[in-house]
């Protein structure tokens, strides 16, 4: 990659983190400056933004439950949404073309129904990075968007097969094989340690599925979804998927600039791509609809569908595909690559303050809610609780433990991954699954008894979130936080924790106090 990319695409990220704007818009507007002053796409660059997606794929796998497909609120609302849209967008665009817009003026039926279609999809890549920079992949809007986005890729695949006649080989079916050899890569994980093996570990399973899945005439980019899903169960997955973080994350700067290099736009070309982004809220209505019949809550609705309110770069591949066989000019690729680019920007400003806008709307949103609820959605209270434990990671579990050991049953965890949950009371932890930016779990539950919150999240601006979420519910007793850096500790104060810790200072303390337990009663230290 050329050092110009490098610079431009740090200058346009540090500037939108001054802004307080996702970084990924910064990566866009500089792919699209660096095409204004004349550079081009390189194949490093491309193979770059490739590998991007396909790591991104692997650890989404890694993090993935197969279970959670199969959930009626995924396939179904994700099948409904695709069917209702290209319909309503099928019929917007044939009015474009009956109003006489030079653009749709060549359009028949069936293109009309193709760029529908290709519209449908949401970002797998804008999304995900949006959902980890909030902490938010296991919340239940999370992984309920992350099933619709697999449902859709599963749908691109099926679509591929039959528009371009590529059947998968006959060999296709030897890839249940890799079920079965699971036992195999569960004994290598066991063995590859924690250091850089366990890195080269996971880039080979991503690239070797992407490669499996090539040979037999099946998209690469699911391969590497299936094997991460695979290995999702194993103990190591974690800490395989946060050891690829830096390198998916470094990578997938490479495709966003991409995205910038696909064109330059004439105004004409511009203000079509808008006209295509007023679609977007159109697509938020059909999702909260959908998922608001499928009886699921009215928070969980609201934020799945807005973040899934965006459209895909797989509309590029579409588009890419209808051009080479003439159905559609070069112009719409410019077109599509205008829309894609701006609905990332249009979700990643909007999503920002998801949380602050339910809250602002909650009791109108909440009109729209069935008045019987899905299992998953009923809210648990923390019977006796005085204590509640805030995220059950390494930290927060260690401190919900200490605390246990002190106060017994008084002490509750809480975390939003359910299947952690699970493990946790099998080994015997008092806990529930839980959101806790959700203000309505807050308001639902009582806090008469609550004397104190601990946040063990790793991410400033959860908690800040959480903080506020509980203000607004009315709690009394104090709150503490983990900071992992120095300069999170002010601001955390700021936001409403009573005490902040730093997290390796504390750590580093907890060390010192307890080795020292091992020499208090020596007679050197008696004597001095």
């Amino acid at each position: 990659m050329e050092f110009a990319f490098i610079l431009l695409a740090f200058a346009c990220g540090f500037g939108a983190k001054l802004l307080g704007l996702p970084t990924l818009i910064g990566y866009l507007t500089a792919g699209f400056v660096l095409n204004y002053l004349g550079y081009q796409s390189t194949d490093n660059l491309q193979s770059l933004a490739n590998l991007g997606i396909t790591l991104m794929l692997f650890t989404i796998g890694l993090k993935l439950n197969v279970r959670d497909l199969l959930k009626k609120e995924v396939w179904l609302g994700s099948i409904s949404h695709t069917l209702v849209w290209i319909t309503l967008v099928n019929v917007s665009l044939a009015g474009f073309t009956w109003l006489g817009l030079e653009v749709f003026a060549d359009l028949d039926f069936n293109t009309h129904c193709l760029l529908a279609f290709s519209l449908s999809f949401s970002s797998t890549v804008c999304i995900v990075k949006i959902l980890e920079e909030s902490g938010e992949i296991k919340t239940r809007h999370g992984k309920l968007a992350i099933g619709v986005l697999v449902m859709q890729d599963i749908v691109a695949v099926l679509f591929l097969v039959i528009v371009t006649g590529k059947i998968p080989s006959v060999w296709a079916p030897l890839l249940l094989a890799l079920f079965f050899i699971k036992p195999i890569w569960a004994k290598i994980l066991e063995i590859v340690g924690h250091g850089e093996l366990l890195v080269l570990t996971g880039f080979m399973l991503a690239l070797g599925g992407y490669q499996l899945f090539e040979i037999v005439g099946i998209k690469g980019d699911l391969g590497a979804l299936v094997v991460g899903m695979i290995i999702a169960t194993h103990v190591k997955s974690a800490e395989m998927s946060k050891s690829l973080m830096g390198f998916k994350d470094l990578f997938l700067v490479g495709f966003f600039l991409t995205i910038g290099f696909s064109a330059l736009p004439t105004l004409d070309l511009l203000m079509t791509a808008i006209l295509l982004c007023l679609f977007i809220p159109i697509k938020f209505i059909i999702f909260f609809k959908l998922f608001l019949m499928l009886r699921l809550r009215a928070r969980t609705s609201y934020l799945a569908s807005l973040v899934l309110s965006n459209y895909s770069e797989f509309g590029l591949i579409v588009v890419a595909l209808l051009v080479s066989i003439g159905w559609l000019t070069a112009q719409w690729l410019v077109i599509f690559a205008l829309a894609v680019s701006f609905s990332f920007v249009i979700t990643g400003l909007i999503y920002k303050t998801s949380h602050n806008q339910y809250a602002r709307y909650k009791d109108s949103l909440k009109n729209f809610e069935k008045t019987i609820r899905l299992k998953e959605d009923v809210y648990v209270q923390p019977t006796g609780a005085q204590i509640i434990v805030v995220g059950l990671g390494r930290v927060g579990k260690g401190a919900y433990s200490s605390l246990t050991s002190i106060l017994g049953d008084k002490v509750w965890g809480m975390d939003a991954d359910p299947v952690r949950i699970r493990k946790l009371e099998e080994e015997g932890f008092q806990a529930m699954v839980g959101d806790g930016e959700d203000v309505d779990l807050w308001e639902n539950m009582d806090l008469s008894h609550v004397e104190l919150v601990l946040l063990a999240l790793p991410s400033i601006e959860d908690i800040c979130n959480i903080t506020e979420q509980l203000m607004h519910a009315n709690y009394k007793g104090k709150i503490a936080s983990i900071a992992r850096y120095e300069d999170e500790i002010q601001p955390l104060l700021d936001a409403g924790s009573d005490k902040v810790f730093n997290f390796f200072t504390e750590a580093g303390m907890g060390f010192a106090e307890e080795s020292l337990q091992l020499i208090k009663h020596s007679s050197r230290l008696n004597k001095d």
